[in-house]
């Protein structure tokens, strides 16, 4: 399925490339959607922003909300079977395959992450349904053609496809690369395929002030985008309505609590 599961010399390995000296986005976000997989050093630097910026956690928060009804969107009302997840992060609660299997049994996740902390935590994301399959892959971003390539011995290229890239982008300095990533991925999936992305977005000064914090941290940098540059992401496609909004009115639960605004944004589009 995949080399997630490592013996003792390769775990012993994996352990030495973990830095807990300096702060690691998946580990701080981790921390700020209350899981327990994260150092004192990134709850240091959460504790930190949460003085400059309290609104950052609801941000973690709806945007995994928004992740649940996403998934369930696309694997129901638009019968998807299939997910290519980017930037996976470490595994919490309501991961993309089990929400994604719980409405539909057979849908096969691909997740994707290079990351040394997530691989280390991959075996909790590769429980599946027997009818089902999940599968990890240890691959980079900044090379779509490979990843689609080894997702392949999972998906079925010639049916849609569902591309989650959640909370990832920011990592990508340039805005022009970002969107050319985007494209190369899109690019090698069918027609019917969706695209969803969500991320921080550069709506307030305490985003940008907490942005600028964590940046600051010794942390890989994370670069918070205006509305308009997600909106990019979906050039060519047909944006699935709300269109680009705020990760809490993206289709929400009918009855759901008051919404308060968040300085993230998402959307979901589907390629002609």
């Amino acid at each position: 399925m995949s080399d997630a599961r490592p013996d003792a010399a390769a775990r012993a390995a994996l352990a030495a490339r973990i830095d807990t000296s300096k702060p690691h986005s998946a580990r701080f976000w981790n921390y700020f959607v209350g899981g327990k997989d994260h150092y004192e050093v990134d709850q240091e630097i959460g504790d930190q922003i949460k003085e400059i910026f309290p609104g950052l956690v609801d941000v973690a928060l709806t945007s995994r909300h928004f992740l649940g009804r996403a998934v369930r969107y696309l694997a129901g009302a638009q019968g998807i079977r299939q997910f290519l997840d980017i930037g996976t992060g470490l595994p919490t609660a309501d991961n993309t395959h089990e929400v994604a299997q719980c409405v539909a049994p057979d849908a096969r996740i691909v997740y994707v992450d290079n990351d040394p902390i997530v691989l280390a935590h991959a075996n909790a994301l590769l429980t599946s349904t027997k009818e089902g399959r999940t599968a990890y892959l240890d691959a980079d971003l900044y090379e779509p053609e490979s990843v689609l390539e080894a997702a392949a011995a999972t998906l079925d290229f010639s049916r849609p496809v569902a591309l989650m890239i959640l909370n990832t982008l920011g990592h990508v300095a340039e805005y022009d690369r970002a969107r050319e990533l985007v494209r190369r991925l899109m690019d090698g999936l069918p027609s019917g395929s969706h695209l969803v992305i969500s991320d921080s977005t550069s709506t307030s000064p305490g985003m940008i002030a907490a942005s600028e914090a964590y940046n600051k941290s010794g942390a890989v940098p994370y670069y918070v985008r205006g509305v308009e540059e997600i909106a990019g992401f979906f050039d060519g496609l047909d944006l699935v309505e709300p269109g680009i909004v705020q990760v809490t009115e993206w289709r929400p639960e009918p009855g759901a609590a008051v919404r308060t605004a968040v300085d993230a944004y998402c959307g979901v589009g589907r390629k002609p």
